[in-house]
């Protein structure tokens, strides 16, 4: 790969690597909407980074990534997740906050402001909304999560991951407790409705399913 990695090229790897594209094809469409961009723009971006052999790409199936677009994907979201847990952990800034201050932060940090960074924080395994960090080395551990609006009745969970892109949702989970770590009992659920009646860490409450789409859990036995 003799061509720069900018940060438009780590902005496609790492919106590849998010709809899972270091295990599976993810089509175009996919990537287009995830970056909020055209259809054509997108095209044009894959087939370039098939030139310097960070993905597969098929024009009608869609992009996966090469061992090297993976390694590259990984290195900026590392940066990422360790911006966002400095920014809460050091300088306090709200978890709803720091998403666009890391995505504007991710692509200027050196690898020694990176290094600096994990060692102050004690190598973190996951950044302020439950997601794994990769260590320096590219690698992440895997785990199945569900989003909680896959839940029932008599299922007990715990949250591991919320998704950082929308500041409101993620103020509002704040303050109900739908936090990484909280532990949620799935008391019933109204299909009428889509209302769901659930415990978080032993307190009431009642919500809709739009309102658990973007947290991520795994059950647990009680």
């Amino acid at each position: 790969m003799s061509e720069e990695v900018t940060p438009a090229v780590q902005d496609y790897l790492k919106a590849i690597h998010a709809l899972g594209g270091a295990d599976a094809v993810v089509s175009s469409l996919d990537i287009a909407s995830r970056l909020q961009v055209r259809a054509p723009s997108v095209s044009g971006m894959l087939k370039r980074l098939a030139e310097q052999e960070l993905i597969h790409y098929e024009i009608r199936r869609g992009a996966q990534l090469t061992d090297l677009g993976i390694a590259q994907a990984r290195r900026v979201i590392r940066r990422h997740r360790l911006v966002e847990l400095f920014l809460t952990k050091v300088l306090g800034l709200d978890w709803s906050e720091v998403d666009q201050e890391a995505e504007l932060l991710e692509h200027a940090i050196s690898p020694r402001l990176e290094q600096a960074i994990a060692k102050h924080l004690g190598e973190p395994l996951e950044d302020p909304h439950g997601h794994l960090i990769p260590n320096e080395h590219g690698e992440m551990r895997r785990r199945d999560l569900l989003t909680l609006n896959h839940f029932r009745a008599g299922q007990t969970v715990v949250i591991r991951e919320a998704q950082d892109d929308n500041p409101e949702r993620l103020k509002r989970w704040s303050t109900l407790g739908l936090t990484p770590g909280a532990v949620v009992r799935f008391v019933g659920y109204q299909e009428l409705d889509d209302l769901f009646s659930i415990e978080v860490n032993g307190q009431p409450l009642h919500v809709g399913s739009e309102g658990l789409v973007g947290l991520r859990g795994e059950r647990i036995e009680e």
